[in-house]
């Protein structure tokens, strides 16, 4: 029985140019639609779930919703699903679709975290990104959830930016804290096949302009090939990455996960739960589940997630086994994200020596071992994935 519940929403007024998570342009009538669609399924899933811990409503933009369809979607997990005594409640929420009037209906339902999609604080930056807000327009959605009551909030941060600097990345931080959020997660910008951003970056400059008499010439300005905007260097990537492990240090934020900052007591239960290879349910299109050893998906088909549910079935599209293997490999990738590390008594019910594998990597100043822990040290968190590797191959794990 799973205490961890997950939903998608998989809608935004418009999609960013750097996005590769599902979702689509929102339609009133298809998310009404889909709502009654994702309480069909929250019915047909209750049997999994104990006395549920977390709730996180993710997507896509889910404070895009009519504040029926959140009335109707909490309902519905009122009827059929008891909480514990004090659930953590996210709702992912951006800039551009919070205000006051739909703060105060998410808190009547039940609501007590929200996690903000700022980005930055830079216009310039968001432009490039694709954002539909600006810096002020973050700031003033910041200052309505605190006004609200709500003081558990966390804001996401991008970095390594095309065009961004070192001293915008330190203005962005720098604004983040001062608005005095309990969390703060801080993402490298990953470019995925597929995305406007990864093709503005990496599409080959057109043909040349034609000069005088058919032949090439003429001038090429950096407006006229799609190839011009530039990712920053990996020296100042990993400059944008250690500032803000230090600079969030210095103002009290525990550094929990790769990519998360906490203060004291505020770390994002939900998210806690996967890096320990917890079980899940998840709900909604795309949503994965993870139960019983097996994990699970639903088609990204949004149409045919409503009609399969419209008939009584769970629409999903894959489910995998997780074996002993694959549960070993989950057990070292998710558990070295924290920066507590994994536990070395853990890896041992699962026939790991770890201390002696790893001996390598601790003397090279990647990995350490404190008490029952092994973690990644500082230089071993900027190349976290390579370290990883070279970890699997010396389990002989492919």
């Amino acid at each position: 029985m799973s205490s961890y519940l997950y939903i998608h929403i998989p809608f935004c007024i418009k999609k960013c140019l750097y996005c590769d998570f599902l979702s689509v342009t929102y339609n009133e009538a298809l998310a009404k639609a889909y709502t009654d669609a994702l309480c069909k399924e929250l019915v047909l899933k209750k049997n999994l779930a104990g006395e549920l811990k977390t709730i996180y409503i993710g997507g896509g933009t889910p404070t895009i919703l009519p504040d029926e369809c959140f009335k109707q979607l909490f309902t519905c997990l009122q009827n059929n699903y008891s909480l514990s005594p004090s659930p953590e409640i996210t709702v992912e929420a951006n800039p551009g679709t919070v205000d006051k009037s739909k703060i105060d209906a998410m808190l009547s339902l039940g609501v007590n975290r929200i996690s903000i999609g700022v980005q930055s604080f830079n216009d310039d930056e968001l432009k490039t990104l694709g954002r539909i807000h600006t810096s002020d327009e973050a700031v003033k959605a910041i200052e309505a959830i605190k006004n609200s009551g709500i003081n558990n909030f966390s804001i996401d941060l991008i970095y390594g930016i095309p065009g961004q600097t070192l001293d915008s990345w330190k203005k962005t931080v720098s604004k983040a804290v001062e608005l005095s959020p309990t969390h703060i997660s801080s993402y490298e910008l990953t470019l995925e096949k597929g995305t406007p951003l990864y093709e503005m970056i990496n599409s080959p400059p057109p043909h040349p302009p034609l000069g005088k008499g058919g032949q090439e010439g003429g001038k090429m300005t950096p407006e006229r090939f799609s190839g011009s905007i530039k990712m920053p260097d990996e020296d100042l990537i990993l400059d944008m990455y250690n500032y803000a492990i230090d600079n969030l240090a210095s103002k009290g934020y525990e550094h929990y996960e790769i990519s998360n900052f906490a203060l004291p007591r505020f770390r994002c239960l939900h998210n806690l739960n996967y890096w320990d290879r917890g079980e899940y349910i998840g709900a909604g299109a795309g949503a994965h589940s993870f139960i019983r050893g097996f994990r699970s998906k639903n088609t990204d088909d949004i149409r045919r997630y409503i009609k399969d549910l419209n008939k009584g079935i769970i629409p999903e599209t894959e489910t995998t086994e997780i074996k002993c293997e694959d549960a070993i490999k989950e057990f070292i990738f998710l558990g070295l994200r924290k920066t507590e590390g994994i536990s070395l008594a853990k890896a041992k019910e699962l026939g790991l020596d770890l201390p002696c594998v790893c001996r390598e990597l601790i003397e090279d100043g990647h990995l350490e071992m404190e008490g029952d822990y092994l973690r990644l040290t500082r230089k071993g968190l900027v190349v976290s994935n390579s370290v990883i590797v070279m970890l699997f191959e010396g389990l002989g794990l492919d």
